[in-house]
């Protein structure tokens, strides 16, 4: 997909939903300038929060209008986006007494509508491009001090990030959500979505080393971050086996905010359900879930006081229904589609790998199908990944053929227009430098592998579909390749 998009547009042009997507996309970091940032040392800092109340501001709202929509706020390294799922599938339970659920994520996987959903279900691309051109109207209508915000020229907008969450709350307000669930971006002290100012409830999933360049290095940093979108007064809540250095920290923020922060244990209703997401890990999220959801349901009079945070609390039949069927795409999903069954995780970090490896190894390692891996990773540390998931899987899983791909979407080098992604080097990308090394990687521990570099997903689909018998195929490494897996699945290009 090419970016021609004009920094203004004439309101008596069409605005169509692909408009929206192009205008959005055009809001991206290129490649260059996020490695720039990287090598500054620059991080967020508390500027980030200032310029998003401006931008705020400039489109009509004060931080205040958005205490209406009931938000609960939740961060972490590993799990907060299972986390926001599983809550928002236990408030549809109590949909008869909640008029309207929102939900704000990220990243998304086919559509960028996925990010912003009212009732379970992606806002349609007519409203999206409706509330989106709003506000970029309103910007283009607006302006800022150059003496407080020297960043904010005339014309500019935010950036992807920041822009998204502008819209979520613009759609929400507008909507007339009345209860919301907000995923943070990165961190949490400086992210966007932090100007949010009475959640009804805070949570924090797993802690770990990611995002290093903005959080910082050590799990205390990383945490003290986290820990930013605790508020005064308002309960917060986190996993009970969370690294020792990390939940030091969150208590120590706890305490500097007047925040009763509490540890929440797997309830054993929890482990004998057969919860909507796979995989063994989610007993931690769905918990922490659980002791969220009581708190807002709480806080909104719906049901009379939280639950007991106690491994043997009983869960109400509502909780356990709403755990059942909670569904986040992605991640430990499995599609059959004819002969070939595939198992599919966006797992992008060391620990998010070793998790999905365990998930795999349960669906696989005593199969006699044909095992095939589908592995992409275009921006991180691809061969430590690729590594650290192919000493989890051995022994055990034995693949019959490797496949090493771009993240590009199709045989026609575009993207799906969802999908374009500025932020990786286009030159390595075409030329495959990374998908080549992780061959070498491979075939230094297993010589005789069978071994593939290709260039695009969809000749990556095209050689596992050659195959007539039955076959396994892990799909795993980020969730560009998930997303745009999901679209070839599809068939839509």
């Amino acid at each position: 997909m090419r970016l021609n998009w004009p920094l203004r547009m004439s309101a008596n042009v069409s605005r169509s939903y692909n408009d929206a997507v192009s205008a959005l996309n055009s809001l991206q970091s290129n490649y260059a300038n996020i490695m720039a940032i990287r090598a500054s040392g620059d991080r967020k800092n508390q500027m980030n929060i200032w310029e998003m109340q401006e931008w705020c501001r400039r489109i009509g709202y004060e931080t205040g209008d958005f205490d209406k929509l009931n938000i609960i706020h939740i961060t972490g390294t590993k799990g907060k986006g299972s986390t926001a799922a599983f809550t928002q599938s236990l408030l549809q339970q109590y949909n008869s007494k909640i008029h309207k659920i929102g939900l704000y994520t990220s990243p998304h996987l086919k559509s960028v509508r996925e990010r912003i959903q009212i009732g379970g279900k992606p806002i349609c691309e007519e409203k999206f491009s409706r509330y989106f051109f709003d506000i970029w109207d309103k910007l283009d209508n607006t302006s800022s001090s150059q003496e407080k915000f020297p960043h904010m020229t005339p014309g500019s907008k935010p950036g992807y990030f920041k822009y998204l969450t502008l819209l979520s709350f613009h759609v929400f307000v507008q909507e007339g959500c009345d209860s919301c669930i907000y995923e943070v971006g990165v961190g949490g002290e400086y992210d966007s979505t932090n100007i949010i100012r009475t959640p009804t409830a805070c949570g924090v999933s797993l802690l770990g080393i990611d995002h290093t360049f903005m959080l910082g290095d050590t799990i205390e940093e990383i945490a003290w971050n986290k820990g930013g979108i605790f508020k005064k007064n308002v309960p917060a809540f986190t996993i009970d086996v969370q690294p020792a250095a990390g939940l030091k920290m969150l208590q120590e923020r706890a305490q500097e905010k007047n925040v009763k922060l509490q540890q929440v244990p797997v309830f054993k209703d929890v482990r004998n359900l057969k919860l909507g997401l796979a995989g063994d890990f989610q007993v931690m999220n769905a918990s922490l879930a659980v002791a969220l959801a009581s708190q807002h349901l709480t806080k909104l009079g719906i049901i009379a006081a939280p639950l007991a945070l106690e491994a043997d609390t009983a869960l109400p039949h509502e909780f356990k229904n709403g755990l059942t069927s909670a569904e986040w795409k992605g991640r430990c999903q499995t599609i059959q589609a004819g002969n070939i069954k595939w198992l599919i995780d966006g797992a992008h970090t060391k620990d998010s790998i070793v998790a999905a490896a365990g998930w795999f190894k349960s669906q696989v390692a005593n199969t006699k199908s044909k095992k095939i891996l589908l592995f992409n990773q275009q921006t991180r540390d691809a061969d430590a990944l690729i590594t650290t998931l192919r000493s989890c899987l051995t022994p055990g899983v034995k693949f019959d053929r490797i496949i090493f791909t771009t993240n590009v979407t199709w045989k026609s080098g575009e993207y799906s227009a969802d999908l374009v992604s500025m932020n990786t080097s286009k030159e390595q990308v075409d030329r495959l430098e990374v998908q080549k090394a992780l061959r070498e990687t491979w075939l230094s521990q297993e010589p005789d592998a069978q071994v593939d570099v290709v260039g695009n997903i969809e000749t990556a689909c095209d050689i596992v579909k050659t195959y007539e018998e039955p076959i396994e195929v892990i799909a795993t490494g980020s969730l560009h390749l998930v997303g745009g897996l999901l679209v070839v699945l599809d068939g839509h290009e």
